[in-house]
């Protein structure tokens, strides 16, 4: 089986030939960052929870002090969130829906009620709706999830903004364009829009390192 970066490789090439707009920002970007850092499920739950609605330098605070608050080497540990007193979650700098939240993915976790590993397993639909019910949790920052996380190499984000803004610019010239003329443009990009998506970050953003 092909390793992650050879598909990305292979992504890339596809991209190429069926899209020039596509062809120049892999030229002008080189190759697909996706998989540049390994992330641990579990975590980038907790970091898309911890982030929400603030600035990432407030997240990275928080999320220190939830990590030196509920952490064992360096990561968020999952038993440790779900038993977790509602107070202490709240003294890291957490709103009481986001201590919560943490506390609940906690405890889903510990018990095996998420279980990351049949996630993995299943195709994105099915994960989205999975990751859509827990609270906290929307569609997007699923998406996001599986992207960056579980390496899905084929998810365009509709709500996004960064995507859609990108879009407008390179295929509109400035215009907003409508969600089928949008489905239009992506649908060529298959089976590796996930990949097209990153390119359009870079593009929207070519010097902050979120996107990696």
């Amino acid at each position: 089986m092909p390793t992650i970066h050879e598909r990305l490789r292979t992504a890339e090439q596809h991209l190429a030939d069926c899209d020039p707009v596509m062809r120049t920002l892999i030229d002008r970007f080189g190759p697909c960052g996706l998989a540049a850092r390994r992330r641990e499920p579990f975590q980038v739950l907790c970091a898309s929870i911890i982030s929400q609605q603030i600035s990432s330098r407030a997240a990275d605070t928080i999320q220190a002090r939830v990590v030196a608050a509920f952490g064992e080497r360096g990561r968020i540990s999952a038993a440790r969130l779900a038993s977790a007193e509602m107070d202490a979650l709240r003294a890291c700098g957490l709103s009481q829906s986001k201590a919560k939240w943490l506390q609940f993915l906690g405890a889903q976790t510990a018990s095996g009620a998420l279980d990351f590993a049949t996630l993995k397993r299943m195709d994105d639909e099915a994960a989205i709706e999975v990751l859509d019910a827990l609270p906290g949790i929307g569609r997007w920052t699923a998406e996001m999830f599986l992207i960056f996380a579980l390496h899905r190499l084929d998810l365009f984000a509709m709500d996004d903004v960064g995507l859609r803004r990108g879009i407008n610019q390179l295929y509109g010239k400035g215009r907003v364009l409508s969600d089928r003329r949008t489905l239009s443009i992506t649908r060529p990009w298959a089976p590796y829009r996930s990949v097209a998506s990153w390119y359009l970050w870079r593009h929207a953003d070519p010097v902050t390192q979120t996107w990696n």
